[in-house]
């Protein structure tokens, strides 16, 4: 309901009740003009609070993450870490082994990584900085070395996982003689042959790529069968080349059962202060550098343990990191289509 506003106003100017005498004539009275009053200013606005600022990022502590081991830090602390490492180390070589090293003490877990949330035969995550196998230790390692921020570092990872980058189960670097080594390199090429000489010892591998996507992941493919044979330094030999090796070289380790050969585990050469080459390594339960007697003597143990059914040491691959590496583009990654089975089966129907 309105209410109306009423106004009512009235002013009466009355003279005396009784008559005044005559007033004296005077002179007219001069009545000066109206003033017109001074413009009042609009009040001005109330302020308007501005919108708050995120918080800043904080700011880099150089001093926290020389104390930290790399699988204690963030991804953004990595980013940070990776970042210094490109400008305070610039020898390629030296900062493949300073970062190897920040990682000692890394907890090991196997079969670490896989492609989720990209797809889901293998529903692991595409990264850990909070443990390894030897392999992720390996790749991670090499990535991080080649990056100069988070961004390129997961960029680098699947540069050198997948073939040609291009991310995917079937795409992954699953053997280390003839995917891995085979598909970076450009990064490091195998110089077991000419550390060997004549003493060189090798082994025939038959892959079979198309079955072992069938059994692990359960994905259909159409991969031909692949012959290879592999060149190594037996394990009698590596005392008269390991000299030879430089800090950054990849090391196959190179295991015998059944009468079968193949790369077991990998890792990474470190020249410490005496000189002395080491392996560096991520094995049960951690990360570690070690001499390469005492990586025998821990094998030795285990061969012992397992029987003489188990698996033997045979020898090993070194891989030199190249001189000028020159990191080849990704290829371009595929629209996902229908699983192969179905297309085939899809193809077939609507041939009849």
């Amino acid at each position: 309901m309105r209410l109306a506003p009423l106004l009512v106003l009235s002013t009466m100017l009355a003279a005396c009740a009784s008559a005044p005498p005559a007033p004296p004539v005077a002179a007219p009275v001069i009545v000066p003009a109206p003033v017109a009053p001074e413009p009042v200013a609009p009040p001005a606005p109330e302020p308007v609070a501005a919108a708050p600022l995120p918080p800043a990022a904080p700011p880099f502590d150089l001093a926290t993450l020389q104390r930290k081991q790399i699988y204690q830090m963030t991804p953004a602390e990595a980013g940070r870490y990776i970042a210094y490492m490109h400008s305070a180390e610039p020898d390629l070589r030296k900062r493949i082994a300073a970062i190897g090293r920040k990682n000692i003490g890394q907890p090991y877990v196997l079969n670490l990584l896989g492609e989720y949330p990209y797809e889901l035969h293998d529903n692991l995550p595409m990264f850990s900085l909070q443990a390894s196998d030897c392999v992720v230790f390996a790749e991670h390692t090499y990535a991080m070395a080649l990056s100069r921020s988070w961004e390129e570092f997961f960029w680098m990872l699947q540069r050198i996982r997948y073939k040609d980058g291009v991310v995917g189960v079937a795409t992954r670097n699953h053997y280390t003689e003839v995917d891995w080594n085979i598909n970076n390199a450009w990064l490091v090429s195998d110089i077991s042959g000419m550390l060997a000489g004549a003493d060189a010892a090798a082994y025939d591998m038959k892959i079979d790529r198309t079955a072992f996507l069938k059994m692990r992941h359960n994905t259909a493919s159409n991969i031909p069968v692949q012959l290879s044979q592999e060149t190594y330094v037996a394990k009698d030999k590596v005392a008269s080349v390991i000299g030879q090796l430089q800090d950054g070289d990849l090391v196959n380790v190179i295991s015998t059962r059944g009468g079968k050969f193949w790369a077991s585990h990998v890792g990474l050469i470190v020249v410490d202060a005496n000189g002395q080459r080491n392996f560096l390594n991520s094995a049960e339960p951690q990360v570690r550098e070690e001499s390469f007697e005492a990586f025998y003597a821990r094998t030795a143990a285990r061969e012992e343990r397992n029987g003489k059914n188990g698996m033997k040491l045979a020898g090993f691959k070194f891989l030199r990191l190249n001189d000028n590496i020159v990191v080849p583009p990704a290829a371009p990654q595929p629209r996902p289509g229908a699983p192969v089975a179905v297309a085939a089966k899809t193809t077939a129907t609507a041939t009849r």
